[in-house]
């Protein structure tokens, strides 16, 4: 049986999870919260197999859940349920060690497919999800990802140890710092694998690399 906690402020959405959840043979919601700072609680619960985590919630919000349970070295693996209003935090969110993201309104199959997949290890990176959040980013400028005739050029493995302290939020002074190359060097680098993955800027790259298997979440 695989054993999920709830994390969710409003009350007709959590119970509808956890009646939801009812319907299949081998999940079940164990544990429920009704913010972060009430499922810090469930970081010492060992018995969880997946977490389910709102990411706007009162009190604490799933952001500052994330980063209080990396603080503690929690190992729960989570899946965010997030909205079309929630863009701005799911890239934040998989930083922080999320292994996915799933919309609000997903659907049994879908949802139980998820949990199944996560509490097996995996990791759910949505290609759709992550689409959605290149085209609303386009709204205001020109599209992120260049037309281009040509098969991709792989990444070099120098690239993506860059890419991923790019995903980390580093500037490219801060990675030349942590793998002793020149800031120059290190914006030579960029240049290259915005060029590669086709992308306008840094958050544009990281969207993309997560789409082409890049990056996955922290474990």
């Amino acid at each position: 049986m695989i054993r999920v906690g709830v994390v969710e402020d409003q009350n007709l959405v959590r119970e509808g999870l956890e009646r939801l959840l009812l319907l299949t043979p081998d999940i079940r919601v164990t544990q429920h919260a009704v913010d972060g700072r009430d499922a810090l609680r469930l970081l010492q619960d060992d018995s969880l197999d997946v977490l389910l985590l709102d990411l706007r919630m009162p009190e604490m919000d799933g952001i500052a859940f994330l980063e209080e349970a990396c603080r503690r070295r929690a190992e729960i693996p989570c899946i965010i349920l997030t909205t079309f209003d929630d863009d701005d935090y799911i890239l934040e969110g998989i930083r922080l060690g999320a292994k996915g993201f799933l919309m609000k309104d997903v659907s049994l199959t879908t949802l139980s497919d998820a949990i199944r997949t996560v509490a097996a290890g995996g990791t759910l990176l949505q290609p759709a999800i992550t689409q959605r959040l290149m085209r609303r980013m386009e709204m205001a400028t020109r599209p992120a990802i260049e037309p281009n005739s040509l098969l991709p050029e792989k990444l070099t493995e120098r690239e993506v140890q860059i890419l991923r302290l790019m995903f980390g939020g580093f500037s490219n002074g801060e990675i030349g710092y942590a793998l002793r190359l020149s800031e120059g060097t290190v914006k030579n680098h960029v240049s290259s694998i915005l060029g590669k993955l086709g992308a306008r800027d840094r958050i544009r790259a990281v969207l993309k690399a997560i789409e082409e298997g890049y990056l996955t979440p922290a474990s």
